[in-house]
């Protein structure tokens, strides 16, 4: 039995339990959770204990770079774990094989490994980390592009699935249902952005993300109805959907001094909106790196990847790790806003200028990859796009 006082992660080791590779996947997801704890408190809540680092002296005590730094030093550590375990596992495929034993198993000493690499990047010059925060925004980059494919084959995914031959009948309405509604929530949507975000004519660039968001949706939608597309309603709609929450999120990562913005926004003050924001934000992060880690099947070239036996690992270890590795990239990134010198309010994440663009330029990948999708085998007619 495990001793008390010991680690979660330790607790839910291989003496205990056994090696649980689906248990695994949620320690690993737990680790995640408790870097970005520290990273969030580090950040708002330890600039004095951060200064006593002699590392940290170049700061010159200046709250803002002692604490950016912080989250890159613990992005640092956290990327370093899983691409450590990303190198040690991708190509497992079978679970007699040795490296299937040590990523669902082996909890004592990787719970060492994980604190040892918390604690060791404090250690090493700011010249170094700044290096790697710019390294940061490229593996972030990565990251988001990673979860734009998974969200367009899950769209496409739900839509082939509810076209099937045993779900067609009772799928029917329901598909209607679905795409009205969010076709509905849409409009809804584009409307609201109008009114709260550009309520006046001088408010030109809300005004042209809000245009060119209705825009993109338009020229989805025709061509998904399009004779020799036929993509169908319930693909194009829920891409309408997800733009413009996009589109919308971006807005709202507009800092205080975009007076356009006329709703209420992340202040700092730890009230109950910008409390709940956060929560919110924290909560996505961790989901969708979690759900992303687990979809290799939308970046596999292989036909049988459904064809799970006995004998073969439920899932990639080796992408799943990887996911994780960028998203410990990803989660630095949106606290510190993108800007590696930019003033975070506490209780916020994902604000600024560097954070709208990134949204904004993430919801035009989206809809050009999803017009991709359904153009592309009209003009690469010789090309396999299944």
């Amino acid at each position: 039995m495990c001793k008390g006082g010991c680690l979660l992660a330790t607790c839910i080791c291989h003496s205990c339990v056994g090696p649980n590779r689906m248990v695994a996947r949620y320690i690993y997801g737990i680790l995640f959770l408790f870097t970005n704890i520290l990273a969030w408190m580090v950040r708002d809540y330890s600039h004095k204990a951060l200064s006593s680092f002699s590392n940290l002296s170049d700061c010159g005590g200046e709250a803002n770079c002692i604490g950016s730094e912080g989250v890159l030093r613990l992005s640092l550590g956290c990327f370093v774990f899983f691409f450590t375990m990303y190198l040690t596992t991708v190509g497992t495929s079978r679970k007699d094989d040795p490296r299937d034993a040590w990523h669902a198993g082996w909890w004592p000493i990787k719970s060492v490994m994980w604190i040892v690499l918390v604690v060791v990047p404090f250690l090493i010059p700011s010249a170094f980390i700044q290096i790697y925060g710019e390294v940061a925004r490229f593996g972030a980059g990565i990251f988001l592009i990673i979860q734009l494919l998974s969200i367009v084959n899950f769209v496409y995914y739900w839509n082939e699935d509810w076209l099937s031959e045993k779900n067609e009948r009772r799928c029917r309405l329901p598909m209607v249902g679905v795409s009205a509604t969010a076709y509905v929530l849409s409009l809804v949507g584009i409307v609201l952005m109008y009114v709260w975000f550009a309520p006046r004519a001088t408010c030109g660039l809300n005004i042209f993300f809000i245009t060119w968001t209705l825009i993109l949706i338009i020229v989805m939608t025709a061509i998904s109805l399009h004779s020799k597309v036929n993509a169908g309603l319930l693909t194009s709609s829920l891409m309408a959907l997800y733009l413009v929450f996009l589109c919308w999120s971006a807005i709202m990562s507009e800092p205080l001094s975009a007076t356009c913005n006329t709703r209420p926004r992340q202040t700092g003050r730890g009230d109950w909106l910008t409390v709940i924001s956060f929560l919110i934000a924290f909560s996505a992060i961790i989901f969708a790196t979690f759900t992303t880690g687990l979809d290799s099947a939308s970046f596999s070239f292989s036909k049988d990847e459904g064809n799970v036996t006995d004998d073969k690992v439920p899932y990639s270890y080796g992408f799943f790790h990887f996911v994780f590795a960028m998203g410990s990239m990803y989660f630095a990134m949106l606290f510190v806003g993108w800007n590696l010198h930019q003033t975070m309010h506490r209780w916020s994440i994902d604000v600024g200028w560097s954070s709208t663009w990134v949204k904004i330029v993430n919801e035009w990948l989206a809809a050009g990859l999803y017009i991709w999708t359904m153009i592309g085998p009209f003009i690469f007619k010789g090309r396999d796009f299944t």
